[in-house]
């Protein structure tokens, strides 16, 4: 019986395909499984940040694409895998995970953050607490792609604050934050500055892919 219905499924999904064919990037992140996606994880530094998957892999591209652009329920659940996965091997008992927020125009666009859709799936993971309000973004800025080093600095300068504060508690906690790709590390670090103005003693920056 079980059979039968996994075999009408795949009927289902090849009749859908027909009808609306997937994107490329969708029909990639559909092969792409946990334990492949665990082997491609090489940890690089890239300014103070941590970068852990190769973004010059297709299906590390596509899985990002997906996520970012089309709020892929998979490509969510895969990240946050190989995230949660990661940071269960660390020693981070009791830190806090916090998605770099996304500008409120990009947000409202979008209706969603895809680093915070992965935090939040990866702090389960791992056990650990996640803070999607504590840093907040001052402005919305353009995008980094086409932007030269310098100009990525300079883009994401003052960008971020912790417009409550920490109290004392929250100061002595260490802060995980996750972005989904990196180039020179300018965001990440610029967010890491806020965290640590407010108080912060301790801050991870890590992306998922560069």
């Amino acid at each position: 019986m079980l059979i039968e219905v996994q075999n009408l499924y795949r009927v289902l999904d090849t009749f859908l395909d027909l009808l609306f064919p997937p994107r490329e990037d969708e029909r990639l992140v559909r092969t792409v499984s946990p334990e492949a996606l665990a082997k491609l994880v090489e940890p690089q530094p890239v300014g103070e940040a941590t970068a852990l998957l190769p973004f010059g892999d297709i299906r590390v591209r596509a899985l990002i694409h997906e996520a970012k652009y089309h709020g892929s329920s998979k490509a969510f659940e895969l990240l946050g895998g190989v995230l949660g996965s990661y940071l269960a091997e660390q020693e981070l008992a009791g830190a806090v995970l916090v998605p770099v927020p996304l500008g409120s125009k990009r947000r409202a666009e979008r209706g969603y953050n895809q680093s915070e859709e992965v935090a939040r799936r990866a702090a389960r993971r791992a056990g650990l607490a996640l803070d999607a309000h504590i840093l907040v973004r001052t402005r919305d800025t353009p995008s980094q792609t086409n932007l030269a080093r310098w100009q990525r600095r300079e883009n994401v300068t003052n960008a971020f604050l912790c417009p409550a504060g920490m109290s004392e508690e929250e100061k002595a906690c260490t802060y995980i934050l996750i972005d989904d790709v990196t180039t020179t590390g300018a965001t990440l670090d610029s967010a890491a500055q806020a965290l640590r103005a407010a108080g912060a003693a301790r801050v991870i920056a890590i992306a998922l892919a560069h």
